[in-house]
């Protein structure tokens, strides 16, 4: 276990700062859209779907930059890369407020959608893999840790705020912070240089630990299998809730159940950071796919009951919580810390394509097919996830 002293002057403080720069960037940027775009949309005269298909550029863009992104982490350092995301973000958040035209709109996003790639948790990843090399594993689970109460600090806060200072105010107050508090962090406090081991050379361990390459089948296996996930949190985080209120359950409920996804997460990471790191992350991540997979089984058995519904909620945030550690873990694990930050880059690139995609494609089929369609589709990306996860071999020593 890292000392006081590890957190305060040494590398672990790069935990401590990610964790704090990581809940502003998902609460400023990510988790605002939800609850601010309508209001831009009905101020602005413009549909909701356009609105929120700024959301969905950037996403995309910040798909096309994340390999450069990463490769930039590896070169230059997270504390350049992630404060210049800062900065950018804030700007863009800026540009939400000040902007009226359609074509300016899709362009600010797509300026977001460049701070989103430097800002969460790939960028973050690359980091704490740049640092602490084959030893970042704990880093990575300890900072999933703090970042999942970015939702439960973001939503109930951008509430106030919206009634207190509108949605430009909002806006503004988070632009603030990005550029004040997450920037500074990022360039001043983030440590610069590496403590840990990059490759097999220095193992971590008496067995020196062997690696696939980076360009490999199993490679666009992970890729592929991150991807298949990316369209379900992104998918059902817009459509759930109203299905399951479309599905019989009474408002107050469906609230009480959105809100065990958070916990659940949390939970599940803190379980993984005391259990897991004797197992290796690919057993975790086919672990949590499977449980995944288990709870569109239970939906598809018992309905859509309150019960059933709240069951579901809770399995789909834990396994969502030991995914987003994997995301980092395994390719650390099976490739190495060599390169890490561009890896990641590759990686998130599809998963971020699909994200952009997934609540587009989910509103389709809801409202051309319906309600149980949207999840057979979702179950479907799972079982495809975990054919991907499951196909990967580990090198042999």
């Amino acid at each position: 276990m890292p000392s006081v002293r590890d957190f305060v002057i040494g590398p672990w403080r790069a935990v401590l700062v990610l964790a704090v720069t990581q809940i502003l960037a998902w609460g400023a940027i990510f988790y605002t859209p939800v609850l601010i775009l309508p209001l831009i949309a009905a101020e602005r005269g413009w549909s909701v779907t356009f609105a929120m298909a700024g959301f969905s550029t950037g996403l995309l863009a910040a798909g096309l930059v994340a390999r450069f992104v990463g490769s930039s982490i590896d070169r230059r350092g997270g504390h350049w890369v992630m404060m210049s995301g800062s900065l950018l973000g804030s700007a863009g958040l800026v540009g939400l407020v000040l902007v009226d035209r359609p074509a300016a709109y899709i362009a600010v996003w797509v300026a977001l959608g460049v701070a989103l790639a430097a800002s969460l948790y790939d960028a973050a990843f690359a980091s704490l893999g740049r640092i602490f090399g084959l030893h970042a594993r704990g880093p990575i689970t300890a900072l999933t840790l703090a970042g999942g109460f970015a939702s439960t600090v973001s939503w109930p806060t951008t509430h106030v705020l919206i009634a207190a200072v509108g949605w430009r105010g909002t806006y503004l107050v988070y632009a603030a912070l990005l550029a004040c508090v997450a920037a500074p962090l990022h360039a001043l406090a983030l440590p610069r240089g590496r403590t840990g081991p990059i490759g097999p050379v220095a193992a971590v361990s008496a067995v020196q630990p062997a690696f696939a390459p980076a360009r490999s089948r199993a490679f666009s296996l992970v890729a592929s299998g991150f991807a298949a996930y990316a369209f379900i949190p992104s998918g059902l985080s817009a459509h759930l809730l109203a299905i399951f209120g479309r599905g019989g359950i009474d408002p107050a409920t469906v609230v009480a159940i959105g809100a065990l996804f958070g916990p659940s997460q949390v939970a599940a990471r803190a379980c993984e950071l005391a259990l897991g790191r004797n197992v290796h992350p690919l057993w975790i991540v086919r672990g949590a796919v499977s449980l995944l997979a288990g709870g569109f089984a239970l939906l598809a058995c018992l309905g859509l009951s309150a019960p059933a519904a709240a069951a579901f909620a809770i399995i789909f945030g834990g396994a969502n919580g030991l995914i987003t550690i994997c995301r980092g873990t395994v390719p650390l694990a099976l490739f190495g810390a060599s390169g890490y930050g561009r890896l990641t880059g590759r990686i998130a690139r599809p998963s971020l394509f699909m994200a952009a995609a997934a609540p587009l494609a989910c509103g389709f089929v809801a409202e051309r097919g319906s309600d149980p369609m949207v999840l057979e589709v979702a179950a479907a990306f799972t079982v495809v996830a975990l054919a991907c996860f499951a196909a990967i071999r580990r090198p042999s020593l």
